[in-house]
């Protein structure tokens, strides 16, 4: 089974209440886990490069999951790491104010974004946009950006994520091409 590598946020740490809870699912099903640290580390691109780096030294393509700003590293180094899947929780894309960042290309691989209805950090419209154009499924659940009033749902939908993820690991991937 591949590893599944957690990237935090900015204003959090690599073992929050959703990485703790998600990390046990993973364990569950019997994947490796692994949740990189950040603090201190404020450029999104060189989050990017360190999870580039540690995928770099893994025996196999590993599941790369992110939240918040984590997202958009996980996003930004899918296609050079080789991610095996990716599982996007609130991902920073297409941020009001930081239209010069720009949003990555789909990699190849499954993706899934979870986001909240009520988050006031980062609007919801930027997941389903790119869900559009990546043909990545997108499930909004009635939560904020944090994603643990209703933990239940987030576990549910990683959980799944996680079962369909190895029942077609070697099947194809339904993906749109870039517009």
């Amino acid at each position: 089974m591949s590893t599944v590598c957690f990237s935090h946020g900015q204003e959090s740490g690599p073992w929050g209440t959703k990485i703790r809870a998600l990390a046990e699912i993973a364990r569950e099903a019997g994947h490796g886990v692994e949740s990189l640290d950040y603090q201190g580390i404020t450029d999104p691109q060189l989050r990017a490069r360190k999870l580039c780096a540690w995928c770099r030294a893994q025996p196999a393509p590993a599941i790369l999951v992110g939240s918040s700003m984590g997202g958009y590293v996980a996003l930004a180094a899918a296609s050079e790491a080789g991610a095996a899947g990716l599982f996007l929780m609130a991902p920073a894309l297409y941020v009001p104010g930081y239209e010069a960042i720009p949003v990555p290309p789909p990699p190849s691989c499954r993706i899934t974004i979870v986001h909240g209805w009520q988050d006031d950090v980062l609007p919801w419209s930027g997941s389903t946009r790119y869900g559009e154009r990546s043909g990545a499924r997108v499930v909004l659940v009635p939560d904020d950006h944090r994603l643990v009033a209703d933990l239940a749902s987030l576990c549910r939908v990683f959980r799944l994520f996680l079962d369909e993820f190895g029942a077609t690991l070697s099947g194809p991937q339904n993906r749109k091409e870039p517009s």
